[in-house]
């Protein structure tokens, strides 16, 4: 079971961070960790999303349903897949100064206890480096 919490400041407004997080299809070309994505059930404020992570040997397929507030919220709620519990959320919040306080909140736990033994760490690693993976596609499409 893991839960993380990071807050940033990142010099780019809170829509282009929204719209950064809730194009999830597009995640497979810039976190090293997702292998796919597929979305579906697209509706004007939520879709449903099959998201394949690898890690070495591991590859596993989750599916969620992801609720879009925009420009503010991004709400992540676990369907199916090999955990117990997964759910995340992004809150974006537009600065005096045109920037965007991100507040990025990771909740999940493994069903299977062995599972959770070899790959939790790595997952708790990847959730970790979360911000910085966007913050990097943030600078890669929007400059800087």
């Amino acid at each position: 079971m893991a839960y993380l919490t990071e807050q940033k400041i990142l010099p780019y407004s809170k829509q282009q961070m929204f719209d950064l997080v809730s194009d999830v299809g597009r995640y497979p070309e810039f976190l090293p960790w997702c292998v796919g994505a597929r979305i579906y059930n697209r509706k004007p404020e939520q879709f449903d999303a099959d998201v394949i992570i690898g890690f070495k040997m591991f590859r596993e397929k989750f599916t969620s349903r992801v609720v879009l507030q925009e420009p503010h919220l991004v709400e992540v709620d676990y369907i199916t897949g090999p955990m117990k519990r997964l759910y995340n959320h992004w809150r974006f919040t537009e600065l005096e100064q045109g920037d965007c306080l991100i507040n990025f909140e990771v909740d999940f736990e493994f069903q299977n206890r062995i599972l959770e033994q070899m790959i939790g760490k790595m997952l708790v690693e990847a959730s970790e480096r979360m911000i910085d993976a966007f913050e990097a596609r943030a600078h890669e499409l929007y400059g800087i």
